[in-house]
């Protein structure tokens, strides 16, 4: 491949990542699918990390445009460009991972401060207050993870009374399950009213504090063994980051058998990845009450 095609197609790939992030279609319904399921996800991460006025169609747009910057960075330093083409396409995934991670951080610090909201809630109930008065006093007296989102939702409530809509919003930006199961529970207990919304709030209580407590051990064993799996898995591609930097090194690579190599080290990787995900991954909590 010529030096003009290679610019060529970074230049074409980066010119349709920024219309990709830009362009809206007006009046299209979104078809449910593996792409739609994505940028609910991203959406919700983008929120639990504080993110929520970037649009979802950025983080993909992002991550096409580091790839395509650190091909090209090691291209121009190697000038072979099967390594330089590998490493950009690993880069391209990093803005992913990260935001996966720091919403996975997110959950978990959600998790723990979920059961001293409910029985601020439960309290405040016993006080005599009414639900909207007791989901206020949480901007107030909560946990610190969750005082922005309840302030939000007694400024809307204050605007507008309107209890329901208002509880829609509130489950738009805490972007969590177990809030959504606690919204839609006062939801429920304010349309049809009763009285076991004290027995429910102190059941649901104990479960969330049962459920950190088991995830936490979980989580702790696999700790260890996950990362030594995630070490093994990246090492052979930063030390092939590392070769890029030496040309004499990279052409090496820059052939037929090179490029076989990196593809079957690639599907290798994957597969391996993949394996070790289902391996350690622990049932987690989906939004189905969004």
């Amino acid at each position: 491949m010529t030096d003009g095609a290679f610019l060529g197609l970074v230049a074409g790939l980066g010119l349709l990542s920024i219309w990709w992030s830009l362009w809206e279609q007006e009046g299209a319904v979104p078809s449910p699918g593996r792409i739609s399921r994505g940028m609910d996800r991203l959406r919700d991460d983008l929120i639990k990390v504080g993110l929520d006025s970037v649009p979802p169609a950025a983080v993909p747009a992002l991550s096409a445009g580091l790839g395509l910057v650190v091909a090209a960075a090691l291209w121009a330093i190697s000038s072979a460009l099967v390594p330089a083409l590998t490493i950009g396409l690993l880069c391209s995934v990093l803005p992913v991972l990260v935001l996966r991670s720091a919403a996975r951080r997110r959950t978990t610090a959600m998790r723990e401060v979920w059961p001293e909201a409910v029985d601020h809630i439960n309290s405040a109930i016993r006080a005599g207050l009414s639900l909207p008065e007791a989901l206020v006093q949480l901007s107030r007296k909560g946990p610190e993870e969750l005082r922005p989102a309840f302030s939000e939702f007694a400024l809307d409530y204050q605007a507008s009374g309107d209890f329901a809509a208002c509880l829609d919003r509130l489950k738009v930006r805490l972007a969590d399950p177990v809030g959504d199961r606690i919204v839609e529970a006062l939801r429920i207990t304010r349309d049809v009213g009763g009285t076991d919304l004290g027995s429910l709030l102190r059941t649901l209580s104990a479960f969330l504090r049962e459920d950190s407590r088991t995830r936490a051990e979980l989580e702790a064993r696999q700790s260890w063994t996950v990362n030594a799996a995630r070490l093994a898995l990246v090492a052979p591609w930063i030390v092939l980051a590392l070769m890029s930097t030496r040309p004499e090194a990279a052409q090496a690579y820059d052939s037929a058998a090179g490029m076989v190599l990196v593809v079957v080290g690639g599907v290798v990787s994957l597969i391996a990845y993949r394996v070790m995900l289902m391996i350690a991954q622990l049932p987690q909590d989906e939004r189905v009450l969004r």
